[in-house]
């Protein structure tokens, strides 16, 4: 191979690596138009998505609170079938997890395993017996507030006995 003949390989291959360069940065990257275009269609689903995910806290934190008050109130079933009576307001849910003194049969471990649960905002549970109107009992979850009353997510919340 001659002088000439190199130069002219050196030559191609320098053309065909500009060529690559050349094709290789025109093609990398996103356009603006490209960016809003994502960010627009984001938005939209964000719209779409965020309002219907927001309310389903609130709603899981009262089917907790509903399902606690269904497991504490079946216990007190059981305590009643047991004992021939529902613990007293002094006893409290404790006689749940805690023979009292006078319980003629209790089962080992008690009632309710590792202890009574409380509500969907990690409240106690409130328990009297006897209950208000004429119920055997009243066991009831304040709310979110905390406190006895209140509307919406405030309100207290009663088992269904």
């Amino acid at each position: 191979m001659t002088k000439m003949d190199q130069a002219q390989m050196i030559s191609i291959k320098a053309q065909q690596h500009q060529r690559h360069l050349t094709k290789t940065s025109s093609q990398t990257g996103f356009t603006l138009i490209e960016i809003m275009v994502v960010i627009v269609i984001l938005a939209i689903l964000a719209g779409l998505v965020v309002p219907r995910v927001v309310g389903q806290s609130d709603k899981a934190r009262v089917k907790t609170t509903e399902t606690a008050l269904a497991t504490v109130s079946n216990a007190l079933d059981m305590y009643k079938v047991d004992n021939a009576r529902y613990p007293t307001s002094g006893q409290g849910l404790d006689a749940l997890i805690t023979p009292p003194s006078d319980a003629k049969n209790y089962p080992e471990g008690g009632y309710i395993k590792g202890g009574y649960p409380t509500d969907g905002w990690d409240n106690e549970l409130q328990y009297a017996s006897p209950g208000s109107e004429g119920r055997q009992y009243d066991l009831f979850s304040l709310g979110a507030d905390g406190q006895q009353g209140g509307e919406g997510l405030d309100a207290d919340i009663y088992a269904q006995i």
